[in-house]
This record gives C-alpha cells, structure tokens and sequence, in this order.
C-alpha cells in the first residue's frame, strides 16, 4: 500500500486541494492527525466537497482544535496538549493520504514540530508549493530540512499560475521532481480536473 504524506511550503499553500486529488486519483483514506481551525472550517469535510469523497474515507482526526492558529498555540487555548506519542499512523485497508498542518516547521507543542510527526510517519513526502515568487527559497529551504531528516521526498505540487522558470528552476536546483501543476482558475470545479493529475 501507498502512504504519502502532503506538506506545504507555507499554510493556505494547497495542501487540501492536493491531498483531495491524490485521494481521487488513488481511491486512498485521507487522515489529518491535527486539524486547526474547526470553529471556521474542516479539512475533511473540504475534501468531501471539492472531491466528491464518501465519507466512509476520511478518517477522524487524532486533534480537533478550534482557533485557526498553530497547532501549538491553538492547542493551549483549547487546553490541551498534543502528544506526539498519541499519533499512530492508522492500519487502513488502501492507499492514505496524511496532511499536515501549514508548513514543516510549525511547532505542534513546546518540543516538537510538524517535521517530527512527518519523521514519525515514515512516508514518502509530497511538498505542495505556490507558483509565483518567492516559491524558489522557500521550496528549497522545505527540501533541505526534509533531506537533513533523511525523510524521503516523492515530489513537489506547484499550484497556482503556471509558472515555468519558476518549474524548472525547483526541478534543478531541489533535484527533485514536479509531480504536477494545479493552474490557478477562479472558482474551479476540481471535479473537473483530469483524474490522473499526478506523475506518481
């Protein structure tokens, strides 16, 4: 079976949108261990919508936090904890798609980061980045600190307007290879979106 985990240069990167296409392409169970921001909106329930997924594929998050804020600080207002050694990769019949929560170096409480609880999960990593300016560093910076853990890396998902100088320079430069684009269209119907968007 296949587990990926979908991480992000940045928060409001696309990561959900990402991780709804991978779970359509592969027919995979789609988890978000720690979810922020319930008082606004759902991860899964996105997932659901963009994607036309049954819910008898999303699996219940581990951390349902109020406050759209780092896991860390969303956590304390909630009062509670996370505790990293509550996060079990779960034992599902299929392929799964785990999303993280913004980037990989969000604090997830006053010891360990979001990188940790990818290490933990031992999977191959997809790293959802934007298009536009500024997505050179910042894709590169996410790409070291995954190498630096010896965490391995599927791919990069660019999303936004195409971007080709920008594709080109993260494939030589990172070493890595674009799984995919996801052009920017205002409000696109992701349904319509060919279902093997992605070069796994």
């Amino acid at each position: 079976m296949t587990h990926y985990f979908v991480t992000g240069t940045d928060t409001d990167v696309g990561k959900t949108v990402v991780s709804t296409l991978l779970v359509r392409q592969l027919g995979a169970f789609y988890w978000k261990p720690v979810q922020s921001g319930t008082n606004d909106i759902e991860d899964k329930n996105e997932v659901m919508r963009l994607g036309g997924i049954g819910p008898e594929k999303i699996l219940p998050c581990v951390y349902e936090l109020t406050e759209p804020l780092s896991p860390h600080d969303a956590a304390a207002i909630d009062g509670v904890e996370i505790d990293l050694d509550a996060i079990q990769k779960p034992d599902v019949a299929g392929d799964l798609v785990i999303e993280g929560a913004g980037g990989i170096f969000v604090p997830i409480n006053n010891e360990f980061f979001m990188i940790d609880l990818i290490k933990k999960m031992d999977c191959e990593v997809i790293v959802v980045a934007r298009s536009g300016l500024g997505t050179i560093n910042h894709t590169l910076l996410t790409l070291k600190a995954l190498r630096d853990r010896e965490i391995t890396i599927k791919g990069v998902v660019l999303n936004g307007p195409l971007n080709e100088r920008n594709k080109k320079a993260i494939e030589q430069f990172g070493k890595v290879r674009i799984l995919g684009e996801i052009p920017y269209i205002k409000n696109q119907d992701f349904m319509k979106l060919e279902q093997n968007l992605f070069q796994l």
